[in-house]
């Protein structure tokens, strides 16, 4: 998935620093799809609108959902083992975020990263 988020970031012009971000953001609610999720799917689509373009990743999963998605998205809240800064580290490294989830059907997060 790194891979390919970061071919379509190529594709779009995306300088070394944007690259980085969106892979890392990429990467981040890919292990949240697969260790919360119980796995899922990743759609990429690239951008291209009013003269400028980007990137947009969707991670969709069937898991448990997200109850308190506010309260997840602060740094240092992990129902895991890990330390609690993924999801909201993948928000700063967007430029558009936004998180949907039903407490028992899933969570679906779509990211956008425009090109600087």
């Amino acid at each position: 998935m790194r891979q390919a988020v970061r071919e379509r970031a190529l594709a779009q012009g995306f300088g070394l620093v944007d690259q980085t971000k969106v892979v890392t953001a990429a990467s981040e609610l890919a292990r949240n799809t697969l260790d919360y999720g119980g796995g899922g799917e990743v759609t990429i689509e690239s951008l291209s609108h009013a003269g400028r373009t980007g990137l947009r990743l969707v991670f969709a999963d069937r898991g448990p959902g997200i109850p308190d998605i506010e309260r997840a998205l602060k740094d240092g809240f992990t129902t895991g083992n890990g330390l609690g800064l993924g999801l909201g580290g993948a928000k700063r490294l967007s430029s558009e975020f936004d998180i949907d989830s039903i407490p028992g059907q899933g969570t679906r997060i779509t990211i956008t990263r425009w090109r600087a």
